[in-house]
């Protein structure tokens, strides 16, 4: 019979989590993470500043853990192009994953593409996966790139992200935006027309 007050309190817990990490991405997109306490966070939740330290010790900490899920999908995506056969099978793979991803995290996209707050929190916690951004970018531009594929596969990534989180495309519905993605992305890098 302790399995269940122990699960209700796991799903409590996951469930201020969840919240938590919401209220901070909105925060965030607000007022920039720089801009953003700790104590904002537990106003906005109306919870303790204690209550966020439960979950958290430092902003840094909720700052990945907002970015985590993107991250994850992405390191994902780049990991199942990279075992497919065929240059054309591999991009467009990592493609349309980076996209879909891109399209559905543009709030947190947005973040990422303006504010240095983002970047600085990120580097601790992902020093150790550098590999998948190195993966990608050979899987766009081609292990043995020359300078002029190298900068197409920049752009891409660059162009497809900062365009992907603009404000000025907000109002587009997701399908929309993602085929314009795509196409722009599509002819920059070479591959497959779809």
């Amino acid at each position: 019979m302790t399995a269940g007050p122990a699960a209700v309190t796991a799903s409590g817990q996951e469930d201020t989590r969840t919240r938590l990490l919401a209220t901070a991405l909105r925060l965030f997109t607000e007022h920039g993470v720089e801009g953003t306490s700790l104590q904002m966070i537990a106003d906005a939740l109306g919870v303790t500043k204690a209550a966020v330290y439960y979950h958290f010790k430092t902003k840094d900490e909720i700052t990945g853990a907002v970015a985590e899920p993107g991250l994850r999908e992405l390191e994902l995506v780049v990991e199942e192009a990279s075992r497919l056969r065929g240059r054309n099978a591999r991009l467009d793979h990592l493609l349309t994953g980076f996209v879909d991803i891109v399209v559905r995290h543009r709030t947190l996209v947005a973040l990422f593409s303006r504010d240095p707050g983002v970047t600085r929190a990120l580097t601790a916690s992902w020093l150790d996966r550098e590999s998948f951004s190195v993966r990608m970018m050979e899987i766009f531009a081609g292990s043995e790139a020359d300078v002029t594929r190298a900068i197409a596969a920049h752009a891409a990534i660059t162009g497809i992200a900062l365009t992907g989180g603009a404000p000025q495309f907000a109002d587009l519905d997701d399908e929309t935006l993602r085929a314009h993605l795509l196409g722009v992305g599509r002819r920059l890098l070479g591959g497959r027309r779809g």
